[in-house]
């Protein structure tokens, strides 16, 4: 098999699309900008290999219409990522999981499968090894668990590695942190495929046995090892839950868990710290501080009698944003990996959107101040995914088929003088008619969404720019000459298209 054959086969997933990435210039902050379109077409050799020479970046999108996957993969892309640090606490921990680098700089864990699985169990197990990584939050794909395949919706994709392979910067690490060749990354892939059920026999941490009816953070950080870094945060949050569970001696507990927990231990002037703190306010879990966000899984730990509990600050797990370039506009979105579909007014307004999340994955997501909302969907729109229609998807389309259809119709004139009528006159290659023939046909058809100016801009267009309007010499019901401003475009293949019946004569005005 060719270099191309066999990365086709190792990112095989939808049938349906393909993701492609033009990217722009490096932002200041270091992010390379990029565009990202979904090209109704499936994955070809011909495409892996241009994206092997560096001539068009490529991505696949693992779900499946099925909504299954034979791969998915973690994108970490946080500010001034240690990669190689990163490649280590994989090996640590064991996880089936390759590491290469994005063309941002970020990170792309791939995880390989030996069988085609649902989507929505494999989100479950990247999920897992992200806590366990300490990137709870980071894109996870398959980023849905089921697709809207019925409503034109084909998934997100992510991009492939290797793009000009000879000079690549998306290359993978080895177990040493050394970039692989593609050829040693073929090797990896086959050794790192892995099932269901031997995922299922993973433990992505060592051993939970603390804090297994309080905040899931604590438990995957005490399951990892000591606690070195960020101790005073840890045990803040340990006293917490001593608190809540132990309500009449929860100091000692404290004490206990620090001398066993922590490496080196606080010294107890800090600890007596944190316990003086505690004592004077009723603190709750400070969720949204590293490390315990970075470890993070809300949705477990709101069932834990000591967890976050129902009385958490909640905000909407909103995922990737897909924009169909229909007109007008539609909006994939994922909530808590489900699929909705949205009008520009339901992502604009937060209670449309409320609604729609009710009525089409039956759950009611909790709303934010206005302003957080704008902010949450001018983020999601900035790193939105385009999906590429049919052109008769589009106002454009539309129009040439109307178009079409009223040049071609058995409404078109017999005799030149009739486009004073309305009808359109077709000789020597061109249709002509009137401004006011096509507008009044397109409103009789319910087409008012373009302007006259617009129309006219849609007419030169189809004349590739060139002038196309002008005066014609008809003649008068007195026989007398007279001229008329008519507009025309190259004449259209005659289908001889019927028209329905609106009125009883031939012209539907």
């Amino acid at each position: 098999m060719s270099e191309a054959e066999q990365l086709l086969a190792v990112f095989q997933g939808s049938s349906a699309a393909h993701g492609q990435t033009v990217v722009g210039r490096v932002g200041r902050n270091g992010k390379t900008e990029a565009n990202s379109t979904v090209v109704r077409e499936p994955l070809t050799i011909e495409r892996v290999q241009a994206h092997i020479d560096g001539k068009q970046g490529i991505g696949s999108i693992p779900i499946t219409q099925e909504n299954m996957c034979k791969f998915g993969a973690l994108d970490i892309d946080t500010y001034d990522l240690d990669l190689k640090k990163l490649n280590e606490k994989v090996q640590g921990l064991k996880l089936p999981l390759l590491l290469c680098r994005s063309k941002s700089g970020g990170a792309h864990l791939f995880l390989f499968l030996k069988d085609w699985e649902p989507a929505a169990l494999i989100r479950e197990y990247l999920t897992e090894m992200s806590i366990a990584l300490g990137h709870s939050g980071c894109e996870i794909f398959p980023k849905q668990d089921k697709i809207l395949a019925d409503r034109g919706d084909v998934g997100n994709f992510i991009n492939m590695p290797y793009y000009n392979s000879e000079l690549t910067t998306r290359y993978c690490y080895d177990k040493n942190g050394e970039a692989m060749s593609l050829s040693e990354f073929f090797d990896a892939v086959k050794k790192k495929r892995i099932s269901a059920s031997e995922l299922n026999a993973l433990q992505f941490a060592g051993e939970r046995k603390h804090f297994v009816d309080g905040p899931y953070c604590l438990e995957v950080m005490s399951s990892l090892g000591p606690i070195s870094d960020m101790r005073n945060i840890f045990m803040f949050a340990v006293g917490v839950y001593c608190r809540y569970k132990w309500p009449d001696d929860w100091k000692k507990h404290h004490e206990e868990y620090n001398r066993i927990l922590c490496s080196p231990s606080l010294e107890a002037k800090e600890i007596v710290q944190i316990q003086e703190s505690l004592q004077k306010k009723e603190y709750f879990y400070q969720c949204d501080t590293c490390p315990l966000k970075d470890h993070c899984d809300k949705d477990i730990c709101k069932t834990r009698p000591f967890g976050v509990g129902s009385s958490a600050p909640d905000t909407p797990d909103l995922g990737g944003l897909t924009i169909m370039l229909s007109e007008p506009r539609l909006y994939f979105m994922d909530v808590d990996g489900r699929r909705v579909q949205l009008s520009t007014e339901q992502l604009q307004n937060q209670l449309l959107w409320q609604r729609a999340c009710m009525e089409q994955i039956q759950t009611m997501p909790p709303t934010v101040k206005a302003q957080k909302w704008q902010t949450m969907v001018s983020a999601l729109m900035n790193k939105s995914t385009q999906l590429e229609v049919p052109e008769e998807l589009t106002l454009s389309g539309q129009f040439k088929e109307l178009l079409r259809t009223y040049c071609t119709s058995r409404i078109k004139a017999m005799a030149p003088e009739e486009m004073d009528m309305g009808k359109p006159w077709t000789d020597e290659g061109l249709t002509r008619f009137t401004i006011v023939g096509i507008m009044t046909f397109l409103k009789n058809r319910g087409f008012t969404s373009y302007s006259r100016a617009q129309v006219q801009e849609q007419i030169k267009e189809l004349n590739n720019g060139q002038e196309c309007f002008g005066r014609y010499s008809v003649r008068n019901t007195d026989g007398k000459r007279t001229q008329i401003r008519v507009w025309w475009v190259p004449s259209f293949e005659d289908t001889e298209t019927e028209t329905s019946q609106e009125t009883n004569n031939e012209i539907p005005f």
